[in-house]
């Protein structure tokens, strides 16, 4: 088997373990609970195979064209994270990862429904945007020693950043009974926005890969069987469909906190979780992010920082989980409005690591869609 099929293999058991965590948030039912953990514990193993078979793959393609003058450089620069197809992987890798262990370090399984749904997003993006999966030769750029440092790291902080949106997200849910209050319109709009981006990209597998499959590997299918649909009646009709959504969530929001909370997990959880994996992700995202990212970029570019969009966008997450950090260390912020900055954090992090390759130019164009 190549790593391609292994990687399906985790795509698929991903995919299942979100619905049987969702089912299992939704029934409370422990047979469920476990086989969604067996299965995402099978899905890691899967996808851990797939990643070290692309490393050697890679190892040796660099090896045939002479980019490498020794083992440990060859190990170090083959690692497969640079492009957007194996960074995504990677991220999806590391979430997983602290996923499975706050899963055994707290003992609950609640958290699996408001994690592995960022995993399934990432996962189905990859699939509809038409991404190229081929190894490919390092550009210049990126043959530098600091390229395992600087971007392992990075994507390690962004996985625990993932999970203190996802915790903070469930703290805002847990923590408000008004519907018209600031912080439950925030958590409806955030995870409203999760659940139809999921839905759409499912409409799109199924139109495009199992009834099309031929013009599968076509680039910009994503949104293009719903919102971005050449009809205008089905373009309409999606934006009505989200609308929908949206309502549905903000009407009867407060099951999920029934939910929520049946499962015993309280509100100082969910808090102490946030703050943790924060803390533990911005001082690795401050020396792996930023300060190995300037050291790259003078080797890379004979600059340490250059006001490229990637850089300023990182700069600006980097701002707001410091802010975070300032405001609960220093000024003793606590609740609603220190979960609403770890989620803002977090459509940073998004911003910084997808829309700045896909919608803005500059010297991190190689990590775009071709």
């Amino acid at each position: 088997m190549t790593s391609s099929q292994f990687f399906g293999i985790a795509t698929i058991l991903y995919i299942l373990a979100m619905v049987a965590y969702i089912s299992y948030l939704a029934f409370r039912n422990n047979s469920v609970g476990m086989l969604a953990t067996t299965i995402t514990v099978m899905g890691f193993i899967s996808q851990t195979i797939a990643f070290l078979m692309r490393w050697n793959d890679f190892y040796h393609l660099l090896e045939d064209t002479g980019v490498i003058k020794s083992p440990l450089q060859g190990i170090i620069r083959a690692i497969p994270v640079t492009n957007l197809y194996e960074s995504l992987i990677f991220f999806v890798w590391c979430l997983i990862l602290a996923y499975l262990v706050i899963e055994w370090r707290y003992r609950n399984r609640s958290f699996g429904a408001f994690i592995t749904p960022i995993a399934g997003l990432a996962l189905a993006f990859i699939e509809m945007s038409g991404m190229s999966k081929e190894i490919q030769p390092l550009v210049p750029a990126l043959q530098s020693n600091w390229l395992l440092a600087h971007v392992v790291m990075s994507f390690i902080s962004y996985s625990l950043f993932a999970v203190s949106f996802a915790t903070a997200t469930m703290y805002l849910i847990t923590t408000t009974d008004k519907k018209n209050e600031p912080a439950y319109i925030f958590w409806v709009i955030t995870s409203g926005l999760i659940l139809i981006l999921l839905v759409s990209m499912g409409i799109d597998y199924v139109i495009f890969r199992v009834g099309r499959p031929d013009i599968l590997f076509k680039k910009g299918l994503l949104l293009k069987a719903t919102f971005l649909n050449e009809n205008a009646f089905i373009s309409l009709l999606s934006f009505a469909g989200a609308l929908i959504i949206l309502f549905g969530i903000w009407r009867y929001g407060y099951l999920i906190k029934h939910i929520i909370q049946s499962m015993n997990i309280s509100s100082e959880l969910l808090d102490e979780i946030t703050y943790k994996a924060i803390a533990i992700g911005f001082p690795i995202f401050t020396l792996g992010g930023l300060i190995f990212g300037a050291i790259w970029a003078d080797q890379a570019w004979g600059v340490y920082w250059s006001w490229d969009p990637k850089e300023t966008w990182s700069l600006i997450t980097w701002f707001i989980y410091a802010f975070y950090l300032h405001s609960r260390l220093l000024r003793g912020w606590r609740g609603r409005k220190i979960a609403v900055v770890a989620s803002i954090g977090f459509a940073a992090v998004i911003f910084t690591y997808l829309g700045v390759n896909l919608l803005l130019s500059g010297l991190h164009a190689y990590g775009g869609l071709k």
